[in-house]
């Protein structure tokens, strides 16, 4: 609801403008400036919108903006938005990197196989369906729009970017494809439930979460495997996550970010939102299993990221070793853990963001994505430089950047239960100042190279679409705590419905006990 007597449908106008304004970039004249325009600007719109819901909203309120109609009566599905803490989160990291992209990506459409208004008109509506799924309390209304969400992101891989990128579109399509049928499974049986349990079909998540705790304990754990898979599939997890470095670095940079940083969280959003809210029992049943590919995750995705010498790839193996952190936070069932959890989803977004764009930018100054054909970068592009350090720092989570206090939370949370986990997804932290050192000291320091001394340095559109992100690293950074505010209402409601709570303080327990 809006916080005045009218109400307004703020969700739905969230989801609806970017969708028509596909639709208005597509009937533009083909490879005009108009269109561009018009998608930076209405984005713009759009996130102007999303921050005033953020201004309206109430951190220990529930579900807020709620939205209710019926939709498919025969099957219990309603048309049902909402957003918790959780779901605003991503819905602004989504509408913050929207105009980002746009921006960042002003030529980079001219090189397609289509014209630049197909590619502006993919993101609008990729936005509008990213929203849409962190908006769905409805669990057909989500598979329908996860779903929908490969349209967009098959054709900007597939028709922009780099020689071998139809092989990567297809890859990413076939696993994604697979992953969805599985969920898809998973769905009919929360219809069969529903309809046995409560007399009636319903998909309405605060219904299913209600029947939890009546779902046999086989039943559920077979629905809770199609879903999972499929997130861990979007996340991506080792080893269903080799579509990931292909599409990264078959992909423009702008299409990278939106798939790293905006649609792979749907993966592990929807391991909180579904996975933990539908089968409770089941997820702490998986537990250690997660837990475990949750750090080889980590570990090999640093690993991998250490040999790469494409840029791109590294940077998609750096991707796949925080999600790992991610996953092991859910999974630790610690408030500590959720909250870091969530917290990184955001600024793991927008670091990755940061980091993909610029390198974006430094590859097509030089015309190559191998890290042995730069040296010297820094003194013919300090700007430049600079920013790809900044970025490359919250990477690895440097204390003072906002992606240290999601991962130290995470990390914290795990250790209170099970150390060695926790312990080994530290060495995570190590390798990553490892890739990314060398990364940088291979490309912008050392002799300057004849092929990279006269390379421009950022121009002033490129440093416009990179402020906003090195803000946000800097700001969460030092004051993360309005994004915590909003975020530890939900996980505190999410652990109480899961029944998991934070273990005792043993320390101060047998400090306590030698006093006495």
């Amino acid at each position: 609801m809006s916080g005045s007597g009218t109400f307004i449908p703020w969700l739905t106008i969230l989801v609806a403008l970017p969708l028509l304004g596909a639709v208005a970039v597509v009937v533009m004249p083909r490879g005009s400036s108009l269109a561009r325009a018009f998608a930076l600007g209405l984005s713009a719109v759009v996130l102007a919108l999303s921050l005033v819901v953020a201004v309206q909203f109430d951190a220990g309120g529930g579900f807020q903006f709620v939205e209710e109609y019926d939709w498919i009566p025969a099957f219990g599905a309603h048309y049902a938005v909402g957003l918790d803490g959780l779901g605003l989160l991503l819905v602004l990291l989504t509408t913050i990197l929207t105009p980002v992209v746009i921006l960042s990506s002003w030529r980079d459409a001219d090189e397609g196989r289509w014209s630049s208004n197909a590619f502006f008109a993919w993101v609008l509506a990729l936005e509008g369906l990213a929203i849409g799924v962190f908006a769905a309390t409805d669990v057909f209304l989500f598979y329908v729009l996860f779903e929908a969400t490969l349209v967009p992101i098959y054709f900007l891989i597939g028709g922009f970017g780099s020689a071998r990128r139809s092989y990567a579109a297809v890859k990413f399509l076939l696993y994604s494809l697979v992953g969805g049928l599985l969920m898809l499974a998973s769905v009919v049986g929360l219809y069969v439930v529903s309809a046995d349990s409560a007399g009636g079909p319903s998909y309405r998540l605060e219904d299913l979460m209600a029947l939890s705790g009546d779902m046999g304990t086989a039943t559920g754990r077979w629905l809770f495997l199609g879903f999972f898979i499929a997130f861990a599939v979007k996340a991506p997890m080792w080893p269903v996550h080799t579509w990931l470095p292909d599409a990264a670095s078959e992909a423009t940079p702008g299409t990278s970010v939106l798939l790293v940083s905006v649609l792979d969280k749907i993966g592990t959003f929807g391991m909180m939102r579904f996975c933990l809210g539908l089968f409770p029992e089941a997820s702490r049943w998986a537990t250690p299993v997660v837990m475990t590919l949750a750090v080889i995750s980590v570990l090999y995705g640093a690993l991998l990221a250490i040999g790469q010498n494409d840029i791109r790839r590294l940077i998609a193996y750096t991707s796949i070793s925080h999600f790992g952190f991610m996953v092991l936070g859910i999974f630790a069932f610690t408030s500590q853990g959720q909250v870091g959890s969530a917290l990184y989803m955001f600024n793991h977004g927008v670091s990755t963001a940061a980091l993909f764009l610029v390198t974006g930018f430094l590859i097509s100054r030089r015309g190559s994505k191998l890290i042995t054909d730069y040296g010297g970068v820094e003194r013919a592009a300090p700007m430049l430089a600079g920013i790809f350090l900044v970025a490359g720092l919250s990477s690895l989570s440097l204390p003072g950047l906002a992606p240290f206090v999601s991962e130290f939370l995470v990390l914290s949370g795990t250790f209170t239960t099970s150390v060695l986990a926790a312990v080994l997804a530290t060495l995570g932290m190590v390798l990553a100042a490892v890739y990314i050192l060398l990364m940088y000291q291979q490309t912008m320091t050392g002799p300057v190279r004849e092929s990279t001394r006269h390379l421009p340095d950022l121009r002033p559109r490129e440093l416009a679409a990179l402020a906003p992100l090195v803000a946000l690293i800097v700001a969460l950074g030092f004051f993360p705590k309005p994004a915590l505010d909003v975020v530890n209402p939900t996980v505190d409601r999410l652990l109480e419905h899961v029944g998991a709570s934070d273990p005792d303080p043993t320390v101060a327990a047998e400090e306590e006990g030698s006093s006495q």
